[in-house]
């Protein structure tokens, strides 16, 4: 990796270092328009995922499941061709790329298509209709593990037409990735996806954004346009999901001092 490569990945993390706990949509806006641009990728996704525990050994992915998926640039075929893959999913209908991928959780890892797949899965009609029919060629997929019942995953996408990723190109992003565990952690916790089953709600997000900058509920309330008892609600849902009793101890998950 060259001098100018690796300048360019040490001032994103500064940056991404920079943004307030609050700001977590657009940090990740930020964490994948800069990835794109070191590989010319003109698409990625985030990807948060868990483990349920209540799914049956015999499963292809060992209880592995997205739960929330985030594209830098949504489409409604996107959006059309992720529904129908999370039903797959559900269906035990899981595409050889996936299970590869899901195989070493547990383990940083940053994979191109074809480190996960032989040749003749470009054939498949799996690749057909989720990558070439969306318009893209390769991706790289990078899987982080936040702890052991958590990951988060990124996805990076060349149009039809664009070259392959290449093996350089691979490792540029798992450098990017790999020292970033504070940041997906974060991410995780915005979702709500940190606490097992038990994903926030929209508005339970909102709230949990609001909280985080240190507001009162009373102002919270007035910038939400909802009352001083919806929004305590919230905030009491939001302590019981994260397992804490104030937003001290919220705050501190942000920092990384308890569990």
């Amino acid at each position: 990796m060259d001098t100018v490569t690796i300048n360019r990945i040490h001032t994103l993390w500064d940056e991404l270092a920079d943004f307030d706990a609050a700001s977590a949509d657009a940090a990740r806006t930020h964490l994948l328009t800069s990835l794109c641009a070191l590989v010319d990728a003109q698409n990625a996704n985030w990807l948060g995922a868990v483990r349920l525990s209540d799914i049956a050994s015999v499963d292809p992915v060992h209880g592995w499941r997205p739960r929330k998926v985030i594209y830098l640039y949504p489409s409604p075929p996107i959006d059309a061709a992720l529904a129908e893959q999370m039903e797959r999913i559900e269906q035990g209908s899981i595409d050889l790329s996936i299970v590869r991928n899901i195989a070493h959780a547990g383990v940083f890892r940053a994979n191109r298509l074809i480190d996960l797949v032989p040749e003749e899965w470009f054939a498949s009609a799996y690749y057909q209709a989720y990558y070439k029919g969306l318009g893209r060629e390769d991706a790289i997929w990078a899987g982080c593990p936040v702890n052991e019942d958590a990951e988060v995953y990124f996805g990076l996408f060349r149009h039809v037409g664009q070259p392959r990723f290449d093996e350089a190109e691979r490792e540029t992003i798992a450098y990017a990735l790999r020292g970033l565990k504070w940041f997906h952690r974060q991410q995780m916790l915005a979702h709500g996806l940190l606490v097992a089953s038990m994903p926030l709600t929209p508005a339970e997000r909102a709230v949990l954004q609001e909280l985080l900058t240190g507001r009162p509920e009373k102002e919270i309330a007035a910038g939400l346009d909802k009352s001083h008892h919806t929004i305590h609600e919230y905030v009491t849902n939001i302590y019981r999901k994260f397992g804490v009793q104030n937003r001290a101890a919220l705050m501190a998950l942000w920092l990384g001092k308890a569990n």
